[in-house]
């Protein structure tokens, strides 16, 4: 009997009723929780409780009773406002008439007072004919614009929504859909706006999930004020101990000189990266109080005050016509119309997060979104809090790098004669893979060249990286080697045989001649004492040989600092690669077929997945930025080593990872096949093949499997996708135009598309 009680019970519980869409998400905020929290506490991802609170998917057993539980209690503390409008649900009402008038819409001899505030409601910016058209519109598009709880909702008046303008898409051109309406509450118009201009010199706003409101700010200073009192503008934080994000202002053309910006920076502003000092808006910011970082009035810039208790008062400025948005992170998002770059930049912030620079830049920054480096004591004596070192973090201190980590020019270095060069006894050379040899007389008789790529292949290689933490490096000689202590070591692996190693537990015979060396960027064999980073040691020893390392700068205080950063650029990249329908967990033969012409499905989306990209690839290159600018000089210290995420160790050891799982992958192909690359270039591997399908160079069984440890077929990071296939007659004469004095062209920088440049060929 009991047994059928518990089947009733869970039968009840698997219907556990739940609160609309809008209401769970208000629930949450009210409780200052993040998405991230609430995914914790259930067992699930991030981006599961998001659609759960768009409506986009309802929770299953066993997470829907828990969370239906959850919700019970948040009612009970938070009860929903009896007269609760769209404005504070984040739906859309019902269309009952025309929108209520702004102030700078109302008859003329009507005073501004009068006119009765519109509430933040989200209508679409993408031209539709009928509702429904706006509706499907809004259905096919990706999430974005959590809100955040934690700061009051501003006291003025709510920012005018108005109907949509005509648009200035070519006739017959298709109007991209609308990402989904943000919720209500302090950040209720979700965390940017694109501003742009019309003839009569009234801007309007174009916001996540197709939000248009009437901006009346008449000045950059004002427009400033007017975004933090009244804009509704920003994101939640995405740990519990980091900040808000800052509202981000995108200004088009016709927007810069609506407010005095040139449209346009001049030759010697663009060489300075900023409007001269003496400009008349910077002079009215000036006037106003506000300020700006060193940066100044650039591309991107911060403009702030100095917080007030607690709150930070800051909006960033992001200007596409002075070249914000890079071509090779973002393609031609620049030149998109203004609600379709809001859209873009919507969909971003929400994955990754509101950008505050370039997408390295971004990158950089979401380390520490993502791991702060200070957090709230417990109270003291007096009941006060204050901020104290958040253990597993980086600390808020710079570091200055052990002398082999450092790159030329460091300071650290100062006492090296002027015209030195260091060599591998001297300096770590942890780079990516640039390497390639002649290929065989059985493989020129193959008819293709396959390429096939690591994707997110650094991310992938941040992910469950040991790294220093806030300790500064320790020099040790003659120390015994542990895998487990991140760190750099001075050792000769010289006697690595690559014609027999261990794959997995046994012993192989292979061609080393075939294979790049896994300790050299170049694929040569180290020739004696080199500093490699830990993963690079490690993998010899994986190899099956004893390592005596000379001398190493270890560090006693690590940690997986990198795991929140790789797992939120992961989930946006495999949920931007869905919304291009490409899902994971597809068959070879399907995902191959998922992967033609995937970008073309939703070109705006497909914006977003490089930017994603170059988020990866950036944010660890920054975490070693040279010096720039031409006033500075080796020995002197350059801006970038003011901060704790400058650490060239780090990324030694997230690229040392890469290569040497990009080498794992390719013995354990050539052990089980005898297939051997003949051109490796970072996370592209170049195979001759009798076919141009992957499917020729990858062995997959009848029930999908392949090679374990080897290169599989997929989305996720990790898994490799299709580079790009050429001829064998290609590759020849590639090879002949380019061939030098010992030198053989790497085919893999040339594979996808096939198109060798003039610079390439010399001509």
């Amino acid at each position: 009997m009991s047994e059928l009680f518990s089947a009733v019970d869970a039968l009840v519980a698997s219907r556990s009723p739940l609160p609309p869409p809008a209401e769970r998400r208000r629930l949450r905020q009210a409780h200052a929780l993040t998405l991230d929290e609430v995914a914790a506490a259930l067992g699930v991802r991030r981006a599961t409780v998001g659609d759960w609170e768009m409506g986009k998917t309802e929770p299953r057993p066993p997470q829907r009773e828990a969370y239906a539980h959850l919700l019970k209690q948040l009612t009970q503390l938070y009860p929903a406002p009896e007269n609760t409008d769209a404005g504070a649900s984040g739906e859309e009402r019902p269309d009952t008439g025309p929108a209520p008038l702004s102030a700078s819409s109302a008859p003329s001899g009507a005073a501004p007072e009068a006119a009765a505030p519109a509430p933040p409601v989200a209508s679409t910016a993408a031209d539709a004919s009928t509702a429904a058209d706006a509706s499907t519109a809004a259905d096919a598009s990706p999430v974005v614009g959590a809100a955040a709880p934690a700061p009051p909702a501003p006291s003025g008046p709510a920012p005018s929504v108005r109907p949509s303008p005509p648009s200035r898409r070519p006739s017959g051109a298709k109007a991209a859909p609308a990402a989904a309406p943000v919720a209500g509450g302090a950040y209720a118009h979700g965390p940017l706006l694109v501003l742009d201009a019309d003839a009569e010199r009234n801007v309007t706003g174009y916001g996540a999930g197709g939000l248009i409101v009437d901006v009346p700010a008449k000045s950059l200073p004002a427009l400033v004020e007017w975004t933090l009192a009244e804009g509704r503008l920003g994101a939640e934080r995405l740990h519990g101990s980091g900040k808000d994000a800052d509202p981000l202002l995108v200004l088009t053309e016709a927007a810069c000189e609506r407010y005095g910006l040139p449209a346009e920076l001049s030759h010697e502003e663009r060489l300075a990266g900023r409007l001269a000092e003496g400009h008349k808006v910077v002079k009215q910011l000036q006037r106003a109080e506000w300020q700006l970082t060193r940066r100044g009035l650039g591309p991107w810039a911060r403009i702030y005050r100095p917080a007030q208790g607690g709150r930070r008062r800051c909006v960033q400025v992001c200007v596409p016509s002075w070249h914000a948005l890079d071509d090779r992170a973002w393609g031609h998002a620049a030149r998109l119309e203004p609600a379709e770059l809001a859209r873009v930049l919507g969909v971003y912030a929400d994955r990754v997060m509101t950008p505050v620079g370039s997408t390295a830049v971004t990158g950089l920054h979401l380390m520490t979104a993502l791991n702060p480096p200070t957090r709230a004591s417990e109270p003291d004596a007096d009941g006060r809090r204050h901020r104290e070192h958040r253990p597993g973090s980086l600390g808020t201190e710079p570091m200055d790098p052990a002398p082999c980590e450092a790159p030329d020019g460091h300071p650290v270095l100062a006492g090296l004669p002027r015209f030195h060069v260091r060599g591998p006894g001297e300096k770590l050379f942890e780079e990516a893979y640039d390497w390639a040899r002649e290929m065989t007389d059985e493989e020129c008789m193959r008819r293709h060249l396959v390429g096939i790529d690591v994707n997110l292949a650094f991310g992938a290689a941040a992910n469950g990286a040991v790294v220093g933490l806030a300790s500064p490096p320790e020099h040790v000689t003659k120390p015994t080697f542990d895998a487990a202590v991140p760190g750099s070591w001075l050792v000769d692996l010289s006697h690595v045989d690559l014609n027999r190693v261990k794959v997995g537990k046994q012993w192989r015979d292979l061609d080393a001649g075939l294979l790049p060396s896994p300790f050299t960027p170049t694929g040569r064999p180290p020739e004696g004492p080199a500093w490699y980073a830990t993963p690079t040691v490690a993998y010899a020893v994986e190899l099956g040989y004893d390592v005596t390392p000379l001398q190493a700068w270890v560090r006693r205080e690590s940690g997986r600092f990198l795991d929140g950063w790789y797992k939120r650029l992961r989930d946006a990249y495999v949920a931007t690669m869905a919304d291009l329908g490409v899902s994971e967990k597809l068959p070879p033969a399907e995902f191959l077929s998922a992967m033609d012409g995937y970008r073309s499905r939703d070109p705006q989306v497909a914006l977003v997945l490089g930017a994603v990209k170059m988020t990866v690839k950036g944010g660890i290159g920054k975490l070693q930025e040279r010096a720039r600018g031409g006033g500075w000089k080796p020995g002197q210290a350059w801006p970038a080593l003011a901060r704790p995420t400058w650490r060239p160790d780090i990324r030694a050891t997230v690229i040392s990872r890469a290569r040497i799982n990009m080498h794992r992958k390719m013995l354990a192909l050539a052990a089980a096949t005898g297939q051997y690359p003949v051109a490796v270039l970072s996370d592209c591997a170049v195979y001759a093949a009798d076919g141009p399908s992957p499917l020729d160079v990858l062995p997959y069984g009848a029930d999908g499997k392949t090679v374990p440890g080897s290169f599989r077929l997929g989305v996720s990071p990790g898994m490799v996708k299709h580079e790009g296939t050429q001829s064998m007659l290609w590759g020849a004469d590639v090879l002949e135009r380019l061939a030098g004095d010992g030198h053989v062209a790497n085919l893999a920088r040339y594979v996808k598309t096939g198109e060798v440049t003039a610079k390439d060929t010399g001509e």
